[in-house]
């Protein structure tokens, strides 16, 4: 048990008690660390401190918004999120995976639909870096984990809404079933359509500033969901 104010132990000792790749552990880490609830620390005595009191890291989506460059930012991000996610659980899907990974998808999976949506950023990342995973490049999954700090910057910064979060859910268990199953196609249909929901979300919070709010976002038109899609179909976090 960790104390406020105590150091974490060394990423290859936490990784291994918590038998989770290390890739997977940095991302966990890096979200932590982004909710206020940990500090890093560099130089000498350095390392990842538990905070005494959790501190909100990031603006509001007005804030975020109005930061130079946050268009241009959001576009790259999204579009190397794409090319990297939608791959990673095509080749996933093609691996034949040992039921030890099966068992961690599936855990993952349905502990993301039993979490507060307080806690529910970290176990995201850590279901959509297991998938990277599993595809079996470790090199993919450091991408993933890295651009994966990114998404969470910007997720960061808007509002977390219950709707979101159950969508996401459904999601992402058409994405566990079809790489399970061993079907690449589905894999890289329901990733696609998984993250494209993501990125209407973003754009819509963070390039549409005067209409923050969730509910207005929500409501603007009867026949047009945040994710562009169809009504059935709303948006993921």
């Amino acid at each position: 048990m960790i104390n406020p104010g105590e150091r974490l132990p060394s990423e290859r000792e936490l990784a291994a008690a918590l038998g989770v790749a290390r890739e997977t552990l940095r991302e966990a880490l890096r979200s932590l660390v982004e909710a206020g609830y940990f500090e890093s620390v560099r130089g000498r005595g350095g390392g990842t401190f538990m905070r005494r009191r959790p501190e909100p890291a990031l603006p509001s989506a007005q804030d975020a918004a109005a930061l130079p460059g946050i268009g241009e930012r959001l576009s790259d991000v999204l579009d190397l999120r794409r090319v990297l996610e939608v791959g990673a659980a095509e080749l996933a899907a093609t691996r034949g995976l040992t039921p030890a990974v099966g068992t961690q998808l599936r855990w993952l999976l349905e502990e993301s639909c039993a979490v507060s949506i307080e806690d529910y950023r970290p176990i995201d990342s850590r279901l959509h870096l297991a998938i990277a995973e599993a595809a079996g490049l470790p090199v993919l999954a450091g991408y993933v984990a890295d651009v994966r700090a990114e998404v969470n910057d910007l997720l960061n910064a808007i509002p977390r809404l219950p709707v979101n979060i159950r969508n996401s859910n459904v999601q992402h268990r058409a994405i566990v079933e079809a790489v399970l199953d061993g079907d690449p196609a589905a894999a890289r249909q329901s990733m696609t359509e998984h993250l494209a929901g993501t990125a209407a979300l973003l754009r819509g919070f963070l390039e549409s500033p005067r209409t923050f709010s969730g509910e207005s976002h929500l409501n603007r038109s009867p026949d047009r969901t945040f994710s562009g899609e169809s009504p059935d179909s709303r948006p993921p976090t």
